[in-house]
């Protein structure tokens, strides 16, 4: 199946949406860094920091997963392999048809 036109939002627009929030605090930095005392710009570049981290966290996680139990890792074809064999052990039994056939001598 084609996932081509999965996501109709383009990949430039994702892009500057997530490069807009870093260039506005970079603005507002250069703006109000000479308006702070040295300590306060100091506590609030550590506390930006850190939700900065905080919040690329998630996505660097995700990441990590995706290498350790992605399709193409030693993991995700072992899962894989086993949801195949395990989607085999729902399907009916075929020995009364089996029998029937043999009774009508076709086996």
């Amino acid at each position: 199946m084609d996932d081509r036109h999965a996501d109709p939002t383009p990949q430039w627009m994702e892009t500057s949406a997530l490069a807009a929030p870093a260039l506005l605090g970079a603005a507002a930095g250069l703006l109000l860094g000479d308006m702070m005392h040295r300590n306060a710009r100091r506590g609030v570049g550590i506390a930006l920091g850190a939700l900065a981290v905080v919040a690329v966290l998630p996505i660097m996680v995700d990441g990590v997963a995706g290498l350790i139990t992605g399709p193409r890792s030693r993991y995700g074809v072992r899962n894989k392999i086993q949801r195949i064999r395990d989607a085999g052990n729902g399907l009916p039994d075929h020995d009364e048809v089996d029998q029937e056939l043999r009774e009508q001598g076709l086996l």
